[in-house]
């Protein structure tokens, strides 16, 4: 058989600016064939179906996280670096991290930003399964504030305002605490936000590594 003249990174390019354009329901093999103007036994040729696209997307997402750490960094900074460059890599493509979450990708992007962190937590004084656990924890943190990041940000088409009206009405009856938030809820300063509760989590993990005996002096 022939090796097709497209090539894979050729695919995993066109399939990330399809996204970008369609979102994660609008890509099909079928549109992205069409976009590469080749036929689609083509795409089987490197992926056997759109979940071997979407690992290979993912994988293309995190290439440039983690690359760039510097010796000796204290492990909460190693934390917050990796976190927040996984944060910018999957705010780079429209539902990003819907397209990361789920995948179980092994290659060197992944294990390099999996590496990083599990680093950080053994630095820190955790075992494995609580440095594994941690990690984890600090991926699917970054998952899900990308996930809500991303539905309320540009070309969102949820009506905000009529539910934030009808938010304030229920809380206003019946919710004291929803009410007293209402505005930290509805703030769009996501960077603040983000950084506040990932410092939640370097200091949970602290205090759990510090518990169970084996935290750094």
């Amino acid at each position: 058989m022939k090796a097709p003249k497209i090539q894979r990174e050729q695919v995993i390019q066109a399939a990330l600016a399809l996204l970008d354009q369609d979102g994660l329901e609008g890509l099909t093999m079928r549109k992205l064939a069409q976009a590469l103007q080749i036929q689609a036994p083509s795409l089987y040729w490197h992926f056997d179906g759109k979940q071997a696209l979407i690992d290979g997307m993912a994988d293309a997402l995190v290439q440039d996280v983690a690359r760039d750490l510097p010796e000796n960094q204290e492990w909460t900074d190693r934390v917050r670096q990796v976190a927040t460059e996984l944060r910018q890599a999957l705010l780079q493509r429209r539902d990003g991290a819907r397209v990361f979450a789920g995948t179980y990708v092994v290659t060197d992007n992944v294990l390099r930003t999996s590496e990083a962190l599990l680093s950080a937590f053994a630095q820190a004084g955790a075992d494995a399964d609580l440095a594994a656990t941690a990690s984890f924890s600090v991926t699917y943190y970054v998952l899900g504030f990308v996930t809500e990041e991303q539905a309320l940000g540009p070309g969102s088409t949820l009506d905000l305002a009529t539910r934030k009206q009808a938010f304030i009405e229920l809380a206003r009856e019946k919710y004291p605490n929803n009410w007293i938030a209402r505005d930290a809820i509805f703030s769009e300063d996501f960077d603040s936000r983000f950084l506040t509760g990932l410092k939640l989590l370097i200091a949970g993990a602290q205090n759990t590594i510090h518990a169970s005996g084996n935290a750094v002096a």
